[in-house]
Order: C-alpha cells, then sequence, then structure tokens
C-alpha cells in the first residue's frame, strides 16, 4: 500500500499578498539579527505598557524572541502608579519633589515590597508563560545595585541661591555588579530586574527605574538602552518625532526649551549611557504594539535614537 500524497494548496490572492510582506519583514530584520547577535539589550518597562494586559502580555514575548535569536535582554521596570495605589490603600501620605517620590522608612518598605514583589513577579511570570526562562531581582541581589542617597538640589524663584532637598530613601546607582549579570547571559535566563539599591550599610534606596537601566546599560557595554514612555519620542516644536539626535542637538535642544518636563531626566539618562559605553539609547512609544521589534528590525525605527557624538549616523 503506498502513503498518500500530502498536497499542500498554495497562497492566492489576498493570502499571497500578505505572506509576501511578512516574508519581506523577515528578509529586512535578518541583517539586524546578525548584527545584534551575542550583544546586550537593556529594557527599561514602564508606564502605560505594563499596565495593559494585551501590551505587557506582546512585551514578554517581544523579550523571548530576543532572546531565543541570540540577544541578551535585560529587563528593569517601574511601578509608580502601583506604588502610589498600595500607599493610598494603606494611608501612607506620599510628596513628590521634581518628579521624585519622597520616601521616609514606612515609604521605602511599602516601595520595596511593591517593586520588588508583585510587579517584579508578574512580569517574570508573563516572560515564562511566553516561553522564555525569566528570573527577578533586586539591586540587592548579589550587590547587584550599590547605592548612594540622592543629593537633590532646587533653585529658589526669587534668587540664585540652591537649596538641598531631603528625599529620605531615595537614592542613585553607585556601582553595578555587572559579574551577575555576565553570569545569567551565558545561561537561557532573563533577568528583570526592580529598581531598588542598597547602601554600604545595608540601607535600602528607592531608584528611578531609567537611571537603573541606565547605569546597568553602561556597565554592561549594552548595544542598546531602551525606555518606553507614554509619548511618541523625542518631538520638535511643530510636534514631529525626531528620528535621531546626536548628543550635541540634545543637549541643544534642553537649552533652546524645544525637550522640557519629565522628557528631559529621560534625555539625561540617555546621554549618561551613550558616554559611557552604550552604543544607542532609544526612547519609544510603549503603547505602540511590539515597539521593540520596529524599532531593531526596521529601517525606519519608531523611536526617538540618541547616539554619542562620535558615533557613526544611524549606526
Amino acid at each position: 500500500m503506498t502513503k498518500p500524497e500530502i498536497l499542500k494548496a498554495g497562497p492566492s490572492g489576498d493570502d499571497l499578498a500578505t505572506w509576501m510582506e511578512k516574508a519581506a519583514t523577515l528578509s529586512e530584520a535578518l541583517p539586524y539579527m546578525q548584527v545584534y547577535a551575542g550583544r546586550t539589550f537593556v529594557v527599561k518597562f514602564g508606564g502605560h505598557a505594563m499596565g495593559d494586559p494585551t501590551l505587557a502580555d506582546q512585551f514578554a514575548h517581544d523579550i523571548v524572541l530576543l532572546k531565543r535569536i541570540g540577544i541578551n535582554p535585560i529587563v528593569v521596570h517601574g511601578g509608580g502608579p502601583q506604588i502610589g495605589e498600595m500607599l493610598q490603600r494603606l494611608k501612607i501620605k506620599s510628596d513628590f519633589v521634581d518628579g521624585l517620590r519622597v520616601t521616609d522608612q514606612a515609604t521605602v518598605e511599602i516601595v520595596e515590597m511593591v517593586l520588588s514583589g508583585s510587579i517584579n513577579k508578574q512580569i517574570v511570570t508573563a516572560v515564562n508563560r511566553a516561553g522564555g526562562l525569566a528570573v527577578g531581582l533586586s539591586g540587592k541581589d548579589g550587590d547587584l545595585v550599590r547605592a548612594r542617597k540622592l543629593r537633590q538640589t532646587a533653585r529658589r524663584s526669587d534668587s540664585n541661591i540652591e537649596k538641598v532637598l531631603d528625599l529620605g530613601f531615595v537614592g542613585e546607582p553607585m556601582a553595578i555588579n555587572a559579574r551577575v549579570l555576565e553570569t545569567l547571559e551565558r545561561s537561557s535566563i532573563i533577568p528583570v530586574i526592580a529598581p531598588i539599591g542598597v547602601g554600604d550599610d545595608g540601607t535600602t534606596y528607592n531608584i528611578n527605574g531609567d537611571t537603573v537601566a541606565g547605569a546597568i546599560a553602561a556597565a554592561m557595554g549594552a548595544a542598546r538602552l531602551f525606555l518606553l514612555t507614554d509619548v511618541e519620542g523625542v518631538l520638535d516644536r511643530e510636534g514631529r518625532l525626531i528620528g535621531e539626535m546626536g548628543a550635541g542637538q540634545a543637549r541643544s535642544s534642553i537649552a533652546d526649551g524645544t525637550i522640557t518636563g519629565g522628557m528631559i531626566p529621560k534625555i539625561e539618562t540617555c546621554l549618561n549611557a551613550v558616554e559611557n559605553a552604550v552604543e544607542a539609547a532609544i526612547i519609544l512609544d510603549g503603547r505602540v504594539p511590539h515597539a521593540i521589534l520596529l524599532e531593531v528590525f526596521t529601517e525606519r525605527g519608531v523611536g526617538t535614537l540618541i547616539r554619542s557624538e562620535g558615533a557613526r549616523a544611524g549606526a
């Protein structure tokens, strides 16, 4: 008895156009896959994308895809809204100064609980469900993020006198233990990091997630630092997306008022990263499905890429 012949119907009409489009996308992506194989991407995950189950699920699948094709993703997450909700539930008052949460002893305990606990494990679970192998860490694990108290100053509006602000247990990275992450990179594990740091005396510090991501990217010599935000990217005075800018242009845009508000610290994080061994930093809209893949594997990209003055444009 002969084996039946298996017939495969070829695509036609609209199906053919769809498959050709997919083939073109894969063809466009292949050179980028080859360039970034074995390199490190640090991704700050936060904003609307974190709170939207569909976008969070897509993000997890995209991170797993990066790992499967040979790129080493490191995820750093935020959690400001979730911290705020928990503080409200517990009736703990919380104030902000220049966008930073004033963190007393009671607050820092809640911050650590929310960031290192529920949020971190939600992201780890999502990555694992997407087929990856994620492990949750905070900056305390393996002395990953050594921190010190953040010294913040403010200038009085009626004079040039600067005042030192006491933000409590708000810190800044002092040193990153890259050996921990290098060890994980040699395995199939994807690190998911909560932005908590530890001082020399064991003090717990709450650190801005963008800042931690930038410090880790610099310590790892990452090919790319991605900051997912709730805006399209950096916009010019006419509201148009700036696709790429050098460090000098970024600084000039801050000085002339083109870049304002909460975008300034993000730009400063990117500038610090690209001036410390990171090849490029990208600010992109986390509300766009598969934003990271579109940015990395297509010619045009979808965010604002920032590079050092010595880097080749378009690199």
